[in-house]
């Protein structure tokens, strides 16, 4: 079977050259400084915004934050907080830089035109784009283990170390292809679980991944499958974790991609 020239290096060109933070920022609803807070407080409430931008003089200064408005009596523009360079983002900042961010901010403002006029929050990491970089990096990881499985397994010795149940489903699918014509090799019927099992057998494979120990990779990777499963269903990107575990996994996934494929093209080039 021909083998994709895919790389991680293609999908971070791809994200930084084409998609930007415009594809899921929202516009900042702004009210006048001079508005009264039990006014904007009721607004938000019922939407359930946290935060509103303050404008003066046509110029969104500021936001201002629900819990300080609640009790409090006067103006909005009395309970404004500046914005600071560290909450702002340029509108053209590819997606793929903000993710770490988020880390530490649940929050960013949105420059534009030397203008606030939008926020990002990590609501909206579950949007499509986030989604398409996270899927696309989970199956990069899932076709370079396929490929490390490829080049290292000599013959079919990889069927010896394979559950017997597991290795039966496989065989189930790739003869359901080969009844229609469409079967290529019985690896490409192996899961997600099947490929991760049979990297973590072969100590040689463990060292491709660039990771501490077996514990270590058997953890990744598992949290690697359950995101894809999460994302193919389309399900709460973090439910049962938080953005902080999420976007680490995903720099770590990065990682071994990067140690994947410098010990495969290295190994290529010795040939």
């Amino acid at each position: 079977m021909k083998q994709l020239k895919s790389r991680v290096s293609d999908l971070r060109s791809l994200f930084e050259k084409n998609i930007t933070i415009a594809y899921v920022a929202e516009p900042l609803k702004a009210f006048p400084a001079t508005t009264e807070t039990t006014i904007a407080l009721a607004w938000m409430e019922e939407r359930d915004f946290d935060v509103i931008g303050i404008e003066q003089e046509g110029e969104t200064t500021g936001y201002v934050e629900r819990p300080s408005l609640l009790g409090k009596g006067g103006c909005c523009g009395d309970y404004e907080q500046p914005f600071l360079l560290f909450e702002l983002v340029a509108i053209s900042t590819p997606l793929l830089k903000i993710l770490p961010l988020f880390q530490q901010k649940s929050r960013l403002f949105v420059l534009e035109n030397h203008q606030v006029n939008g926020i990002i929050t990590q609501g909206d990491l579950q949007k499509a784009p986030v989604r398409m970089l996270l899927f696309s990096l989970v199956t990069l990881l899932e076709m370079n283990l396929l490929r490390l499985i490829r080049h290292h397994y000599e013959d079919h010795h990889w069927q010896q170390v394979l559950k017997t149940e597991r290795l039966n489903l496989a065989r189930k699918y790739w003869q359901e292809s080969l009844a229609r014509n469409e079967a290529t090799d019985l690896l490409d019927y192996l899961q997600f679980c099947d490929k991760r099992d049979l990297v973590l057998a072969h100590p040689q494979l463990l060292q491709k991944l660039g990771l501490p120990s077996k514990r270590h990779s058997d953890r990744l990777l598992k949290e690697a499958e359950q995101l894809r499963n999460r994302l193919a269903h389309a399900q709460d990107l973090v439910s049962g974790s938080s953005w902080q575990e999420l976007i680490s996994l995903a720099g770590a996934i990065e990682q071994v991609l990067v140690c994947c494929e410098e010990s495969f093209y290295s190994t290529e080039k010795s040939y």
